[in-house]
This record gives C-alpha cells, structure tokens and sequence, in this order.
C-alpha cells in the first residue's frame, strides 16, 4: 500500500527520471540562465582562469586528487570562496530552483562553484563540451534525473560563458524542475 501511494505521488509530479525538460525550464535556460554566460564576475573569472595556461594533464592530476579526496578539502573550498564562488552562492540563493552551479574554463576544469562536484574536470562530459562547442557556444539541456543530494527532481542546464561572441568557458546550474514556475 506505502509503494503504490508513493509511486502514485510521484507520478502526479513533474515527471520521472530520463524525460526530457519541462517546457519552463527550457525558457529558464534560454533567457535567466543564458545570460549568467555574459555575466562580468564571470566571464572575467574565466578569463582569469584561462590565463594560468594550464594543460590537460596538470587538470587531469588534479581530478584525481578531486575525486580520491573525502568531504571539502581547502583546495576545493577555495573555488567556493573566490569572488566568483561567492558570487554563484548569491545567485543560488536568490531562487528556489537553483540546487547547484558551476563554472568551468575553456578545457572543462572548474573556475568557481556553489558546493562540491564528483569531479573537478568536465571537459570529457557534454554538459561542457556541449555548451562550450569549441568556442562556438550553445545552451546545453540534460533530461530530469533525480539528483541523490538534494533529493529532487533535476536538470543540469549548460550555457557557454561568452566574452563577445567566443565562448571562453562554459557554466552549468542544476535546476530543480518542480521549483520553477
């Protein structure tokens, strides 16, 4: 009786795993959310980034040390607190839908987030190289998957971060599908 009653009542929500995004949530993504991409804190976040020049296998070391490392060591704490980090924290916290962001730099590895991420590098996942599109840009829309952490419902939206018409990163913001009206 307990299993139907919840099965029924998941039914009645948003939706189940594998679906595509709601309606809502694509227009989310392709005004609010697109325009994060242009924003000044970030873009020059990325840029920074950007700047240090560093290759693929100083990134993939660091992924290592990311995904063997227990809990939120100082170096991921310092992606949390950087201006940027801080900045997304505000952004999450200005609307009930945002469960998490992030932002990478032109090979996927991350600039700034709001809570800590399985990985430290996303180039090889499309949520990057999706929205990055090797500089071209476009939004990225992942179907409704229930996300463990939050226990809700979510979307990982993915736009490019642009400085003028050249994405020089990429950024994605997990949206909790029965939040946004």
């Amino acid at each position: 009786m307990v299993v139907i009653v919840i099965v029924l009542g998941l039914s009645w929500g948003i939706g189940f795993a594998g679906e595509k995004a709601p309606q809502k949530v694509v227009d989310l993504a392709n005004t609010e959310l697109v325009a994060l991409g242009t924003d000044p804190v970030i873009v020059e976040a990325v840029k920074s980034e950007n700047a240090k020049g560093k290759d693929l296998d100083q990134i993939k070391a660091m992924d290592e040390k990311w995904q063997a490392t227990a809990g939120v060591a100082d170096f991921m704490q310092a992606l949390m607190d950087n201006d940027c980090g801080k900045y997304l924290k505000s952004k999450q916290e200005s609307a009930p839908y945002y469960i998490e962001i992030f932002v990478m730099d032109n090979q996927g590895a991350l600039v700034a987030l709001t809570d800590k991420t399985s990985d430290y590098w996303q180039g090889d996942e499309a949520k990057f190289t999706e929205s990055y599109k090797d500089g071209a840009g476009a939004v990225h829309i992942s179907d409704v998957e229930f996300d463990d952490s939050s226990q809700a419902y979510m979307v990982q939206v993915s736009v490019p971060v642009k400085d003028g018409d050249k994405a020089i990163g990429a950024i994605t913001i997990g949206i909790d599908v029965d939040q946004v009206q």
